[in-house]
């Protein structure tokens, strides 16, 4: 189990604003993320009982699911989110080829920094494959809003990094 040191000086929670999401395998941040859905897991509960037992249920722990993740980000040149979800599906391929099965998955990091962009908290998912992608949003001349686009990421897991550890907040003095 990983020790934990706490700082004493910080009672408050951290913000959701600040946050950065990177592919583990080396490619550096995705360009423009600005929202991230949560991390959420679901175990089933499975019930029994035995014959001899009163009228109420045990229970233990079945399955557990981990939900997808969405990533959005403002549409630009940087082709990450398209290429990424074109080794899922790819019609100008060819029949037997629309998957690339070698490397359709990616570990992604997820980054998680205090109020002065120090990195507080870290997670890594697993074996991530994209089931949804949006391209482009719904266009509207008489709109003023940036164009956004999505990808849905299917995992099968995520664990909190505990080799990163709380930050010692910087102290500003004012002269």
């Amino acid at each position: 189990m990983a020790e934990f040191t706490v700082n004493a000086q910080r009672f408050d929670p951290y913000k959701n604003f600040k946050f950065r999401v990177k592919f583990a395998q080396g490619s550096g941040y995705v360009a423009g993320v600005s929202k991230v859905s949560m991390l959420k897991r679901t175990t089933e509960v499975v019930k029994h009982r035995e014959g001899g037992d009163p009228s109420t249920s045990r229970k233990s722990p079945g399955r557990t699911e981990y939900e997808a993740i969405t990533l959005e980000r403002g549409v630009t040149h940087d082709t990450d989110f398209e290429i990424w979800a074109a080794k899922v599906w790819n019609i100008k391929t060819g029949l037997g080829s629309e998957v690339s099965l070698a490397d359709f998955r990616r570990d992604v990091i997820i980054d998680f920094y205090n109020e002065a962009g120090q990195l507080a908290i870290s997670y890594h998912v697993f074996r991530c494959w994209v089931s949804e992608y949006q391209a482009l949003p719904d266009l509207d001349a008489n709109a003023n809003a940036v164009a956004l686009q999505h990808i849905k990421l299917e995992n099968e897991g995520w664990e909190r990094d505990f080799s990163v550890v709380e930050p010692t907040e910087p102290s500003l003095t004012v002269q």
